[in-house]
């Protein structure tokens, strides 16, 4: 510069040759590289390795002081030389302690790597990368820098070993980038259910019932198991994997099994295909009535016991019934598994067949002879045979004839005489009696017995034994409402009603006579047809038994020859008739409509029971008429006495006896 401060023109200085200015910075580069505005903590930068220390580098990055990079941040710390140029993140401009600026190589080499990987990727992308490790929830995974892999986006099916996928290299899709955590989220799952649904719309465009196609078994359940074919799966339900029995799937596949199964129906709207196996080969039952006609004999396994029956597997998908009503001739069978087990082999006769339902009926005691043939030839009605009492019941006893044969007894076949109401009056269990067959049915089973065709009937001779107005006696056996039950000899029952007890009104039969007592009675009727015996108390001129209360002497009734058959109770029902306008103004008064209905009653196949209902003012008239109606018969038998002598012989004759 001259004194006037003009500039001087430096083009026209000369220096000295050894100056050399070629490689001086600019001014523009010396302000470019202040570093104090440059410099700022979370920024990269670039320095050179100028010491090598026990616990890290020295590190100059151009700044007013060297900065620190501890020895655990330097991967390559072996092969690290004063010289070498590193990148590293600034974390902390001035540390308190050293007064030092901190850097970190790791964070630099993510932050670019993120940097790096953002310019190329976003959300959605496929990217490649290898599973490194598995972590909880899932999985590490190198795609450039490390992501995460839930584990429920591994497969679109449950993972068995998921140590297998550690190492591999897949394709995974970015779920999620979450900048400020640094985390980024990927899926292989979607990938795979991408890849799957393009295969099934390609399968279900093709795919044919009738096809037959080659598939893997990917999962088995207790109903079937689903058949991955290769883009869609199928079902193969159990019964379409045999035409014989299979009780669970597992029995004939296993999982990842290659099968080739034959297409039965696809539903292109739900995407569902049914499979077949047993499709593939002819069905067994189409000729099952050529090859095992009925009455034939067939040989096979026991392979299920129900109560009811058991199922034999003739062949392989074919298979029949062994109901419980054929397993015995004679042993009551009430469950098959008392008889068979699974695993038997046996031998059974083909009784029926049905191949529209795929039914075969089979019978085991066909095997064997059967025993009720046998006893229908050599027991036919009429012969005499000897049994053990086994059984009682409310109709009928059985008797064992033979070894797990009964015959029955039925109560009506049990006595000529009595009226049988229950077996036990006659019969006990283990009791060993005789008997007649009276019927025979081999196919149904059935024996029919009797125990008083051992004996005559007594009732076809009955005039022989009895007559009416015969005087007889017996014991009261039974006592009813209406009357006594008196057995007389022959073992046959009388009833004296209860109007034929006493000339007194009587209101209740055990008032006069009770059961164990000795009786003389009167026969008044015979009814042969009925098998009844009428008898009568106050027509007996001498009893053996004195009564309870005195009875009055009455006329004696004298009765044309066959009228001693007179029903009672007919009398009774003419006195009542008689007696019905005597009777009106007691009605009136007492306001009840009162009869009485006396039924000559006997023992036939069910009790008869007759209720006799008499109110006090109409006894009183019955009464009254009864005995005008006595009178009315003795006076005419007077009258006529002279013109029937025959008659009156035959009475008198009667009444000495």
């Amino acid at each position: 510069m001259t004194e006037n401060n003009t500039i001087m023109d430096t083009t026209e200085l000369e220096f000295p040759s050894f100056l050399d200015f070629s490689n001086m910075p600019s001014m523009d580069e010396l302000i470019g590289n202040d570093t104090t505005v440059s410099f700022g903590e979370g920024s990269i930068v670039t320095g050179v390795i100028v010491e090598i220390r026990d616990s890290g580098l020295i590190v100059d990055i151009g700044y007013k002081a060297e900065g620190f990079i501890p020895k655990d941040e330097f991967l390559e710390w072996r092969n690290a030389a004063p010289g070498d140029e590193v990148r590293a993140i600034l974390e902390t401009l001035e540390d308190e302690k050293s007064s030092m600026p901190v850097l970190s190589v790791q964070k630099a080499i993510v932050k670019e790597s993120w940097d790096a990987f953002l310019k190329t990727h976003e959300e959605g992308a496929v990217v490649k990368g290898t599973v490194k490790h598995r972590v909880k929830g899932g999985f590490m995974i190198d795609i450039g820098i490390d992501a995460f892999l839930p584990g429920s986006q591994v497969d679109v099916a449950p993972v068995r070993n998921l140590d297998e996928l550690v190492g591999q290299e897949c394709d995974f899709k970015i779920l999620k980038i979450n900048m400020e955590r640094c985390n980024i989220v990927v899926s292989r799952r979607e990938l795979l259910e991408e890849a799957k649904s393009r295969q099934r719309a390609a399968m279900m465009a093709e795919i044919l019932p009738g096809q037959i196609r080659k598939g893997v078994v990917k999962n088995i359940t207790d109903f079937g198991a689903f058949i991955d074919l290769i883009g869609i799966d199928g079902l193969l339900h159990i019964t379409d994997m045999s035409w014989g029995r299979v009780s669970h799937p597992s029995e004939l596949l296993e999982i990842n099994q290659e099968v080739e199964a034959i297409i039965l129906d696809v539903d292109r709207e739900k995407d569902r295909v049914s499979l077949g196996l047993k499709q593939k080969t002819q069905d067994p039952w189409e000729s099952v009535e050529e090859r095992y006609p009925k009455e034939s004999r067939i040989k096979g396994r026991v392979v299920n016991v129900m109560p009811y029956g058991a199922f034999v597997e003739i062949e392989q998908g074919v298979e029949g019934l062994i109901h419980i009503s054929e397993m015995s001739w004679t042993k009551r069978v009430t469950r098959a598994s008392d008889i068979l087990s699974v695993g038997d082999e046996v031998e059974a006769v083909v009784l029926d067949m049905d191949r529209g339902s795929k039914k075969i009926s089979l019978g085991l005691r066909q095997t064997m002879e059967n025993p009720w043939g046998a006893a229908a030839r050599e027991c036919p009605p009429g012969t005499k045979v000897k049994g053990k009492v086994r059984n009682l019941t409310s109709y009928g006893a059985f008797i064992e004839i033979r070894e797990n044969i009964d015959g029955m007894v039925h109560v009506s076949d049990m006595s000529w005489t009595r009226k049988i109401n229950n077996p036990s009056e006659l019969l006990k269990r283990g009791d060993d009696i005789e008997a007649i067959v009276l019927d025979i049915d081999p196919a149904q089973q059935r024996i029919s017995l009797g125990i008083k065709q051992l004996e005559q009937d007594p009732w076809e001779n009955i005039d022989d034994i009895f007559a009416a107005g015969n005087l007889v006696s017996g014991t009261v056996r039974k006592l009813t409402n209406f009357g006594a039950f008196v057995k007389l000899s022959h073992d046959i029952d009388g009833l004296i009603h209860i109007s034929q007890i006493s000339d007194e009104r009587v209101e209740k039969v055990k008032d006069y006579l009770k059961v164990g007592d000795e009786v003389e009675a009167q026969i008044i009727k015979i009814d042969k047809g009925e098998r009844r015996i009428g008898l009568s108390l106050k027509e007996t001129k001498d009893s053996s038994e004195p009564q309870k209360q005195p009875r009055q002497p009455v006329a004696e009734e004298r009765l044309k020859p066959g009228e001693q058959m007179v029903d009672v109770g007919n009398i009774f029902d003419n006195a009542i008739e008689a007696s019905e306008s005597t009777t009106e103004d007691a009605k009136a008064s007492t306001g009840d409509d009162a009869g009485e209905n006396t039924e000559n009653a006997a023992e036939s196949d069910a009790d008869v029971e007759a209720n006799t209902e008499v109110t006090e003012t109409k006894a009183e008239a019955i009464t009254e008429v009864v005995e005008d109606a006595e009178a009315k018969v003795e006076a005419e038998e007077k009258t006529k006495a002279s013109a029937e002598t025959e008659t009156t012989a035959e009475t008198e004759a009667g009444d000495k006896v």
